[in-house]
């Protein structure tokens, strides 16, 4: 598990971005427009349906999980952050919004009985987890799902051209966002450590400039809607594949709830 200085200083970045920066940041057109885009996608890529049960890791202040309620059955959002449950809470009690709970905890702290869920969401999560902590969740995502359910994760690509360009032109934006903590990941070594607990996994690019120019740009969502055009361009490209953004991790349980392996993804 993360040592108590990391997680230390991971809660009081968090309790800072989540105390005004991240609500107003987020409610700019750029942002609002990938996280439309994500809810969208997230349904699409999971088959998640009107009766799914979906427990979502790392929820932030909900901005997503709002989005995704109407389309499921029942959402738990979890997030360390008091700040972040306190806004993520009143937003969907002022959009009178029922079938959604928000809960503060985090790995060391939950507990969910075997086969809760139907679909597990990590949105920009794993990239904050060490090696022993990642495959801890993994093995608690296998258990947590049902027969045939489904963990999707959303998280920054290890060799992407994205990062550097960003250092380079908004530096101040980056370590706003960024923690000491984290890092960027190998698509193929993260789909490895969920096939070692019997998931069907694969990974694929997610994108390539939408998302980082919504970090850098977030009021211009006309600039957002031209950037994700190009995006599904660009990753249906194999040979550009691995230079992408953010990667997308889907894996699955059998119907049975046996079954190992992996399904091709992102070198």
């Amino acid at each position: 598990m993360a040592d108590a200085e990391t997680r230390r200083r991971e809660l009081a970045h968090h309790e800072e971005l989540y105390s005004g920066f991240a609500q107003q940041h987020f409610a700019k057109p750029a942002v609002r427009a990938f996280r439309a885009h994500l809810a969208g996608h997230i349904l699409r890529r999971t088959g998640l349906g009107p009766r799914a049960r979906l427990l979502s890791l790392g929820c932030g202040i909900g901005d997503t999980e709002l989005l995704l309620a109407p389309a499921v059955g029942r959402i738990v959002g979890v997030d360390f952050s008091p700040a972040a449950i306190r806004q993520a809470s009143e937003d969907a009690a002022w959009a009178g919004i029922a079938n959604i709970e928000f809960q503060e905890g985090d790995l060391d702290t939950i507990r969910f009985p075997d086969a809760s869920f139907d679909g597990i969401l990590a949105i920009f999560l794993l990239h904050h987890l060490p090696d022993e902590q990642l495959r801890e969740l993994a093995a608690r995502a296998r258990r947590w799902l049902a027969p045939g359910g489904v963990f999707y994760s959303l998280d920054p690509n290890r060799r992407r051209l994205s990062g550097r360009l960003g250092r380079l032109l908004a530096p101040k934006l980056m370590e706003r966002y960024h923690t000491p903590g984290e890092r960027e990941l190998d698509p193929a070594a993260t789909r490895d450590v969920f096939s070692a607990q019997g998931f069907f996994a694969e990974t694929r690019m997610y994108d390539f400039l939408s998302t980082p120019l919504a970090g850098l740009w977030p009021g211009a969502g006309r600039v957002y809607g031209v950037a994700r055009w190009v995006d599904d361009l660009l990753v249906r490209a194999p040979l550009l594949a691995r230079w992408g953004s953010n990667f997308e991790l889907t894996a699955r349980v059998g119907e049975s709830g046996t079954g190992r392996g992996v399904h091709g993804g992102t070198p």
